[in-house]
């Protein structure tokens, strides 16, 4: 199975987990490292500087994990 493939299957699937090395992670929380990690590189190369990249990575994955947590736990899933 190729990457495109295994995303493909990951946004057509009902469930909302990733397996990430034979172990599985809820979904809000793959996204959350993804986007920290895309800010990170945003910042950074704006900036050039190292501690605003990371702190604003930080920031984004840091509060995206917990509203989308919350979110999930709210509607019971």
């Amino acid at each position: 199975m190729t990457t495109a493939e295994h995303i493909r299957s990951i946004a057509s699937s009902k469930s909302r987990e990733v397996t990430i090395a034979g172990v599985p992670w809820p979904l809000y929380k793959v996204v959350a490292l993804v986007v920290g990690l895309i800010v990170t590189l945003a910042v950074g190369i704006v900036s050039v500087n190292a501690a605003p990249a990371v702190l604003a990575g930080a920031a984004a994955g840091t509060l995206i994990w917990l509203v989308l947590g919350s979110v999930r736990h709210y509607r019971g899933s």
